[in-house]
């Protein structure tokens, strides 16, 4: 069982920047992808960006490409998710994710991932 823990979410104003953290215990960190995933109320929720299990290859949704950065450190078996230039459009609870079972960069479908965390709430004022 692989317990994650989101932190790093709040309130900024748009423009600004924040950085997530996910902390994952239980299970073999460094073997797992991982992806970051976001949701708002009355909607399905929404891939952002994911990563491998050696951190060799990152994607992103579109919507947040050059402005978002993840990265890992399977020695702190953390993931990290860099926001930039936020916009107002990128409110929302972000979940991070493991996904045991992906092995490549195309892993954006919520219903493959295996384990989430509780959210971290962004808010980006205009």
């Amino acid at each position: 069982q692989v317990q994650l823990v989101e932190s790093g979410g709040g309130l900024v104003q748009a423009g600004g920047s924040l950085r997530l953290s996910c902390a994952a215990s239980g299970g073999t960190f460094s073997s797992y992808a991982m992806g970051w995933f976001r949701q708002v109320p009355g909607k399905d929720r929404e891939f952002v960006s994911g990563i491998t299990w050696n951190g060799d290859s990152t994607y992103y949704a579109d919507s947040v490409k050059g402005r978002f950065t993840i990265s890992r450190d399977n020695a702190k078996n953390t993931v990290l998710l860099r926001m930039n230039s936020l916009k107002p459009e990128d409110t929302a609870l972000y979940y991070c994710a493991v996904n045991l079972y992906c092995s490549g960069n195309g892993c954006d479908v919520a219903y493959d991932y295996n384990y989430w965390g509780q959210g971290t709430q962004v808010t980006v004022s205009s």
